[in-house]
């Protein structure tokens, strides 16, 4: 069930990661509220991160048991560890974001992320 969650949260971020590329107005809950239509250059390093997004669900679907493993293993735990370091110094940053919306609506988002998958990766081991 846990799983489901965490697969709609990556699902809810890409969407916002894929409008912040198209130029919507969602600065606000990302990159510190910084700006409120990123910047080209920004816009150009966003579109890497929903291959990451999707992979995340991939693995976030493998470990919960809802589709065959595609990598092995241990790969999968390294792969989980990563993203669970990073998910935590996401909500790190979020938590410490002067936007108000990143930090009441992004973090928690990430911490769930997070969460899930530093699970994950203990319970491959």
């Amino acid at each position: 069930m846990f799983s489901y969650i965490v697969v709609v949260v990556f699902c809810v971020l890409s969407i916002m990661e894929v409008f912040l590329i198209l130029g919507f107005p969602l600065g606000e809950l990302t990159m510190g509220g910084q700006y409120k239509v990123l910047p080209p250059k920004l816009r150009i390093a966003a579109i890497f991160s929903v291959p990451l997004q999707l992979l995340a669900m991939i693995l976030v679907l493998q470990t919960g048991g809802h589709i065959p493993f595609w990598f092995s293993e241990k790969i999968t735990m390294i792969m989980c560890y990563v993203f669970g370091g990073y998910l935590s110094l996401n909500t790190l940053m979020c938590m410490i974001s002067r936007s108000k919306k990143e930090r009441y609506i992004m973090t928690p988002l990430a911490l769930t992320a997070a969460a899930y998958f530093w699970m994950a990766a203990i319970s491959l081991k």
